[in-house]
């Protein structure tokens, strides 16, 4: 393997890690929000993005509980797909990389991929719902705005999961013919 794919590799591993860690981070954060929300409402303010729902909090806490459901999930999926990346580029042999470890990884990291499509797209329509009944909700858009796009993205990682599996089987019919 070249010096280059030795470089590239690395340097996705880099950057994978420190995804992981802005999300892990970013999970943590709001896990702390959402403790803070309940036990100390007056000090959300000063916390991570200063997401506040104490409002909703107040008016119901069914809406509360699940609108930092769905956020606190979809952040931990985000964190948990990169840690299946990781996985994946430490662990990928470039010599040989149509190994049963390689598509098993790139079919899990396309059902992270999906789940956070469409648990965005399910938080979407319920904060659309709930404000809907008078809640203001414009400040968790972000949190679920690129729906579409992992769900497309999944169907990539899944077909290139299918490739790597026919790929797999390939090289195994090679191997026993040598």
């Amino acid at each position: 393997m070249s010096t280059t794919n030795n470089f590239v590799f690395t340097v996705l591993k880099i950057v994978a890690w420190l995804i992981f860690i802005g999300l892990s981070i970013e999970a943590g954060g709001l896990i702390v929000n959402f403790i803070f929300s309940i036990v100390n409402p007056a000090f959300v303010s000063k916390l991570y993005q200063k997401l506040d729902l104490t409002d909703m909090y107040a008016r119901s806490k069914w809406a509360f509980f699940s609108m930092y459901s769905f956020i606190l999930f979809i952040a931990l999926l985000k964190a948990g797909l990169f840690y299946k990346l990781i996985m994946l580029v430490s662990k990928i042999d470039p010599l040989k990389p149509f190994s049963d470890f390689t598509a098993r990884q790139i079919l899990q990291i396309s059902y992270y991929t999906f789940s956070i499509g469409i648990f965005s797209y399910f938080a979407r329509q319920s904060a659309k719902t709930v404000a809907h009944h008078g809640y203001l909700t414009d400040n968790l858009n972000p949190f679920w705005e690129d729906a579409q796009a992992f769900i497309l993205m999944a169907a990539v990682v899944y077909v290139i999961a299918q490739i790597f599996k026919r790929g797999l089987e390939l090289q195994n019919e090679n191997d026993l013919t040598v």
